[in-house]
């Protein structure tokens, strides 16, 4: 008589369950009988004995079963059990089976399920497109969640982690090459990044072979750049050089090392120099003597209207408006604007060799709440208000060349409290109060919506577009060829958490984000085409500093200042950014500090002099070298 087929499975299992007992006790002998040890209906009879009532129920977790499952499938991948496709590199197999790496790899979930032929086929072959021994460690991670990374093979990692999807490898060998930036790898690594979207790495790759453009010049990296990655390191305003002869010289090493490949583009990457700020001697004998520039007839016309734009640049002042003859940000001269008082009357100058700052000029009409900005070699005071304290129109420029004051045409409004930004060669000033009329001395209105257009060139004054929202005390920049708004004080004396940006091509503001808290009396400034706000009256803390990204309107938090500040002033200089001013309290900050985005961090460069309180910070162009 035939068994029936569900007392053959409980016969089974219970064979089983009894041989698993053998071999944990030593004997590997099978049994000769087992008994059933339960059956369904034994299952019901224990679920009715144990009630005693309300349903009570037990969570049994075991926090060690994730290591364990992964150790017992590591030793069935090596004793080769169930594994079920194996995975070629080089000549070296690995079986493996499918569900983990499925789990593991969206890449490798594509392949077994996909419809292709690897998903029926018993090998995948890799050939030489992964190392053997990059493999082996990918599948050690995959089977033990471990990974050595190392400086043999965090770039093969990331290379091969991105190439089959394992995200958190590729991530975990970014980061360790993060840790691991160097001025003679920086060049490599920006390029890996690149190709393999690894942003952090990216920028702070990128960033070190600006500041460290003299050293990475001299690398076999540099070498093979392609033409159009070179112009965008010459390009950037970025670029810590002082001297414009390394730039040139980098340009000209570049070319030579394929001279038949890369001649043509010596031209536009010419045009990537800044030619006018060489020494004159230095174009006659260095640039238009260079026998590659003499051979090329594109080349010397570059370098021939460099020679022209110069001659018409210093016989005007130092007004600069040529790319050839623009400074790059390592060569901005650092101006802070202050007094002994609240009252403004001194321009002082920061040396960051010596970190020291050091008097320059008197203002001729000592004020205070005004703004200032800087476009090119001269520096504009817009409004204010006076020792009497009422509010002016006027606008004081100081030029930077003459260290010599004079005065431009007067706004078409008077007003204090404002901001004022460089956009396109033209000065806008933005919001701010105007004094209410028949009230003296002057006291706050409702802040401004009205914005204010100055062409240097013709010394006049237009009205543009008004901002979305009044606001006061906000602070002011231009980026990607727009200008922002943050914060401020609103209509109603409340602290404004708004974005306003203008389109100069449109004429309009639109609102372009929410602030990540309401602000005003911040300090903002740009490096590249990240927008960084710091301090302020703030919600939270006014040591806090944020970082907007233009291009997606998204803020990330970064390392806090060394100290809260309220009414701080901040500019960027090379790659670095530079915080002056402010209060908090009735503390006083001293400090002229400064921020590294490559090590996220704060450091204090110098302490300014007790008797200054600056009122306002700048950033010009120095003059050019004869």
């Amino acid at each position: 008589m035939q068994t029936p087929p569900h007392l053959l499975t409980v016969s089974a299992c219970a064979w089983v369950s009894c041989f698993c007992r053998l071999r944990e006790l030593g004997t590997s002998e099978p049994p000769e009988a087992v008994s059933e040890t339960m059956s369904v209906s034994v299952h019901e009879n224990r679920k009715s004995r144990a009630s005693t009532g309300p349903m009570n129920i037990s969570l049994f977790h075991k926090p060690s079963h994730p290591d364990s499952v992964l150790t017992h499938l590591n030793a069935l991948r090596k004793q080769r059990m169930f594994t079920d496709v194996t995975l070629w590199a080089g000549a070296r197999p690995f079986p493996c089976h499918r569900a983990v790496l499925a789990a593991c790899s969206r890449y490798f979930e594509a392949m077994f399920s996909g419809g292709l032929r690897e998903s029926v086929d018993d090998e995948v072959n890799f050939r030489d497109s992964v190392h053997p021994e990059v493999l082996e460690l990918l599948l050690d991670f995959a089977y033990s969640s471990r990974l050595v990374i190392n400086e043999e093979n965090a770039e093969s990692l990331l290379e091969a982690a991105d190439m089959l999807q394992f995200h958190d490898v590729r991530d975990a060998a970014a980061e360790f090459l993060e840790r691991n930036l160097h001025p003679c790898n920086c060049l490599g690594m920006m390029l890996l990044s690149d190709a393999h979207q690894c942003k952090r790495l990216y920028e702070l790759s990128w960033r070190m072979c600006l500041l460290h453009f003299e050293a990475v010049r001299d690398t076999e990296d540099f070498h093979g750049l392609s033409k159009d990655k070179l112009l965008d390191l010459i390009l950037s305003d970025e670029l810590e050089i002082e001297d414009e002869r390394v730039v040139f010289d980098a340009v000209v090493r570049w070319v030579r090392h394929d001279l038949d490949g890369r001649r043509a583009h010596l031209a536009e990457l010419l045009r990537g120099v800044r030619l006018a700020l060489l020494p004159s001697a230095c174009l006659v004998e260095a640039v238009a003597c260079e026998e590659l520039v003499a051979a090329d007839e594109r080349s010397a016309r570059v370098v021939e209207e460099a020679m022209q734009c110069k001659k018409r640049i210093l016989q005007n002042d130092g007004v600069v408006t040529a790319p050839c003859a623009r400074p790059r940000k390592a060569g901005h001269a650092l101006l802070i604007l202050g007094g002994q008082t609240f009252m403004c009357d001194k321009i002082y100058q920061v040396d960051h060799k010596a970190k020291e700052i050091i008097p320059k000029s008197d203002l001729p009409s000592p004020r205070k709440e005004f703004s200032a900005c800087a476009i090119g070699c001269k520096v504009y005071v817009t409004g204010g208000r006076g020792s009497e304290n009422g509010v002016s129109k006027d606008v004081w420029v100081y030029d930077t060349v003459h260290e010599e004051w004079a005065k431009g045409a007067p706004m078409l409004i008077a007003r204090f409290g404002h901001g004022s930004a460089e956009l396109e060669n033209a000065l806008y000033v933005v919001g701010g109060h105007t004094a209410v009329a028949g009230v003296f001395p002057a006291s706050p209105s409702v802040s401004l919506k009205q914005v204010e257009r100055y062409d240097p060139l013709t010394n006049k004054w237009a009205m543009t577009a008004p901002l979305r929202d009044g606001v006061s005390n906000a602070a002011v920049v231009s980026a990607r060829l727009k200008l922002f708004v943050f914060g401020g004080s609103t209509v109603r004396r409340e602290k404004a958490s708004k974005v306003q940006r203008y389109d100069p091509g449109e004429d309009r503001w639109a609102v372009a984000a929410e602030c990540p808290q309401p602000w005003r009396y911040t300090a903002a400034a740009v490096l590249g085409s990240q927008i960084f706000i710091m301090g302020g009256d703030t919600e939270f803390t006014a040591a806090s500093a944020y970082r907007f990204d233009c291009e997606s309107n998204q803020w990330t938090r970064v390392g806090d200042m060394t100290s809260k500040r309220m009414s701080c002033h901040a500019v960027a200089s090379g790659n670095r950014l530079y915080v002056v001013g402010g209060y908090f309290g009735a503390q006083r900050c001293k400090t002229l500090d400064c921020y590294d985005p490559a090590s996220d961090s704060w450091s204090s460069i110098t302490t300014v002099p007790y008797s200054l309180i600056p009122t306002a910070f700048v950033s010009t162009w120095k003059h050019l070298p004869a």
